[in-house]
């Protein structure tokens, strides 16, 4: 591949290298130059054109990333279109991620213009979850190099799905005296939710007093053929192999296979056997909904997949679980900062000032990254859903407001704030515990755009941008988000980045704060739709790998979810 400049009268066929602008003409980067396309940009002025010719061997970045991708599509896995130079690999179904560490290595050593990037191996994935993704650098790659690629990766299993299979499931919680009722109540609800996420039910739940003889008459009443796992719930931890519950495991034949785990939270847990049956007795953090080491072993042996002692003495690498904000107890004893706040308006400011002090504004220190907030319009009346609110209807058991905040509070924003209006304390309700500023409209029946107004007045000073998301687009994805963000980082300011899918333009959309003042005097019900096309030539649009970005509720049978397109098999 040639990439140089070349004269205009050169550079038919070649593809451009860089987006232009001009004659009310728009060609973007990777564009194949037609001898109408050199004609326009002469009579406007352009005498050459940075651009790359392909040489008789070279592939298209489209071709390569399509034909690296193929070998990558496991079980239970799907590819998207190619598109940019760029394939996506798709999960089918829920499950965890298995892969081969070593054949992707390998893949990424050959050319560097080859990427291949995946999620980390045992990721936990939900259906239409991207996993993987092969992007190619340059517009094209010899054929030779995409051979070799192809080669290494055609060589074994380097990707799969293993899907959650339906589990038959028991549980024993013991107690103490002067145990709280509402303890044992809180371990059993959050156990349930994390077996309704894989698939699985409790099907038998005991309670026995926390010792030797007492849990080893309930094991034995929970085991048999009608259980596939055997779950329990100490009141007390687990200090020792010798300690009530691993006792009382021995005490019935049982095997401990391992006592203890480098993953914090989550290192008093057990892993035991009942004969066939598998026993997990539960770390205390486990009562949280927070993730832990428990969760870690329990996916495994959900999706069917072999755990031993030597795996979880694995686990200790990427072990260290991060310290979030919303954890009700942090392992350190220090103060939180007020800076390190985000739902807390004194933090906002705190942060704000220590960034301008350091000069970090957006137009000091163009090194950092830009701060991207996030508006979560949630105020609306949902009239097409008839008498319910639609934010509040469940969706795989959680309002639907909860699930669209849960995504976006998953990808890169630095701050989220949540608009509320019609039925605002429901709708606070549904989002309790979540980490985001919640500001109702008493406006919110003057139509969207006083939402809109609303959500950017509350944003502190210094956010570089604003992606504004809708309450009722649940399959809007926290990846959804960041390839937008990621796309800005690369336009810089002034700039609109919209979610696209088969040619259609959706939600979310992020505007660079120099519209912020245009978008806070719309009137009516609009939205910015009217911004989008007064500045045609800023929007750039970003096209996503599934219908997610359309697919709003107003109806229940919207609720079926959007459709992933596949490419060829």
């Amino acid at each position: 591949m040639k990439f140089d400049q070349f004269p205009l009268d050169q550079a038919a066929g070649t593809i451009i290298a860089h987006t232009w602008r001009g004659a009310g003409r728009v060609l973007k980067k990777g564009h194949l130059l037609t001898e109408d396309d050199l004609r326009v940009m002469a009579a406007a002025g352009q005498s050459r054109i940075t651009a790359a010719r392909l040489d008789p061997e070279d592939l298209h970045e489209d071709q390569v990333a399509r034909r690296v991708a193929a070998p990558l599509q496991g079980a239970g896995l799907a590819l998207t279109q190619a598109f940019t130079g760029r394939c996506n690999i798709i999960a089918q179904s829920d499950g965890l991620l298995v892969l081969d560490r070593h054949a992707i290595e390998r893949a990424n050593a050959v050319d560097e213009s080859i990427t291949v990037a995946t999620l980390p191996p045992f990721a936990r994935v939900k259906v239409r979850q991207m996993v993987a993704t092969v992007k190619v650098i340059p517009f094209a790659v010899p054929t030779p190099r995409v051979a070799e690629v192809v080669h290494l990766l055609a060589q074994g299993r380097p990707l799969r799905i293993a899907p959650f299979a339906p589990k038959r499931v028991n549980a024993l919680f013991t107690t103490l005296p002067g145990y709280k009722e509402s303890l044992l109540l809180k371990s059993e609800q959050v156990l349930r939710a994390r077996l309704h996420a894989m698939g699985a039910a409790l099907t038998n739940v005991v309670h026995a007093a926390h010792e030797r003889q007492a849990v080893g008459e309930a094991l034995a009443g929970l085991g048999g053929d009608d259980c596939d796992l055997l779950i329990i719930g100490g009141a007390s931890a687990i200090m020792d192999r010798r300690d009530v519950i691993p006792g009382a495991i021995t005490a019935l034949g049982g095997a401990i296979e391992r006592f203890g785990m480098p993953v914090d939270p989550g290192n008093l847990l057990l892993l035991a056997r009942l004969g066939a049956t598998p026993v997990i007795a539960m770390p205390g953090c486990a009562r949280s909904i927070k993730e832990n080491g428990f969760d870690w072993v329990l996916a495994r042996l959900m999706a069917d997949l072999p755990i031993t002692s030597q795996d979880i003495g694995a686990m200790g690498v990427g072990g260290l679980l991060e310290e979030t904000l919303t954890r009700p107890q942090p392992r350190s004893s220090a103060v939180i900062p007020d800076e390190a706040r985000p739902d807390q308006d004194a933090g906002q400011d705190a942060g704000q000032d220590m960034g301008q002090d350091m000069g970090q504004d957006a137009g000091q220190d163009a090194g950092r990254r830009p701060r991207i907030a996030a508006i979560v319009l949630a105020a609306g009346q949902s009239r097409r859903m008839g008498p319910e609110n639609k934010l509040l209807l469940p969706l795989e058991g959680t309002p639907m407001v909860r699930t669209v905040v849960g995504e976006v509070l998953g990808a890169r924003v630095s701050q989220v704030v949540v608009v509320t209006g019609h039925q605002a304390p429901a709708v606070g309700q549904a989002l309790d515990g979540l980490a985001v500023r919640i500001v109702p409209n008493q406006a919110f029946d003057k139509g969207m755009s006083t939402s809109l107004r609303c959500g950017l007045e509350a944003l502190p000073a210094g956010v570089d941008g604003a992606v504004i998301c809708l309450g009722d687009m649940p399959y809007v994805a926290a990846d959804h988000i960041d390839r937008l963000i990621a796309a800005y980082e690369e336009a810089g300011e002034r700039s609109i980045h919209v979610a696209s899918f088969a040619g259609r333009r959706g939600n979310p959309v992020l505007w660079d704060s120099w519209f912020f003042d245009e978008l806070k005097r719309l009137e009516g019900d609009k939205g910015g739709r009217l911004l989008l096309r007064q500045y045609a030539d800023s929007v750039h649009e970003i096209v996503m790998d599934d219908g997610g970005v359309l697919t709003d509720i107003d109806r229940p049978e919207d609720l079926k979810g959007p459709e992933v397109p596949l490419g060829d098999s």
